[in-house]
C-alpha cells in the first residue's frame, strides 16, 4: 500500500504544535496531518487535517521537507505489512481557532509541547524530522529540503 500525506510544523514562543494518535494507532505525538485526499493540494491537506485534528486554523507558509518512509511490520501490532508513505512537511503559522482535540477521529488530544520537552516524548519519528527541517528552515541546522533516501 501507498500512501501521500501532508503535515504542518507550527512553532510558537518555544512550543510545537502537536496531535496524539488514538490508542488504535499507538497512542503516540505527530504533527497535524493526514492523507491527500484524491485531487487535493497538499497544502491544502495540511490546512485541512490540523483544524480537524486541533481545531486551529493554519496558514501554510513553506515546503520543510519531503519523507519517505517504508513500514513492514505495524507499529502497533508487529503485524506484517508492507506500506511505502510520502510525508510532505510544511511550516505554518496559527492564524485563528480555538485548540481542542479531536473527537472520533485519528487523534484523540492536541497541544501545545515546549521544544525542550520534544526528547523525552512517545512521538513517531516525524516530529523529529518535522521539526530538524523547520529548525534548518530558521537557520539553526544546515540543510533543509528533500530527505535523501537510503538506496
Amino acid at each position: 500500500m501507498q500512501r501521500a500525506a501532508a503535515y504542518v510544523v507550527c512553532v510558537d514562543d518555544g512550543q510545537v504544535l502537536l496531535s496524539r494518535l488514538n490508542p488504535r494507532l499507538g497512542s503516540r505525538w505527530t504533527l497535524p496531518g493526514g492523507g491527500i485526499e484524491h485531487g487535493e493540494h497538499p497544502a491544502d491537506t495540511a490546512v485541512r487535517e490540523a483544524e480537524e485534528e486541533t481545531g486551529l486554523q493554519v496558514r501554510v507558509d513553506d515546503l520543510l521537507t519531503v519523507d519517505s518512509i517504508h513500514l513492514v511490520r505495524d507499529h502497533v501490532t508487529g503485524a506484517l505489512m508492507d506500506h511505502h508513505g510520502i510525508r510532505i512537511v510544511y511550516s505554518g503559522t496559527v492564524v485563528g481557532g480555538t485548540l481542542r482535540d479531536e473527537v472520533g477521529g485519528s487523534s484523540d488530544a492536541a497541544a501545545w509541547v515546549p521544544v525542550a520537552a520534544l526528547d523525552g516524548l512517545d512521538q513517531v519519528s516525524l516530529v523529529k524530522i518535522g521539526f530538524e527541517a523547520w529548525r534548518a528552515a530558521q537557520g539553526d541546522l544546515p540543510g533543509a529540503g528533500v530527505v535523501e533516501g537510503a538506496g
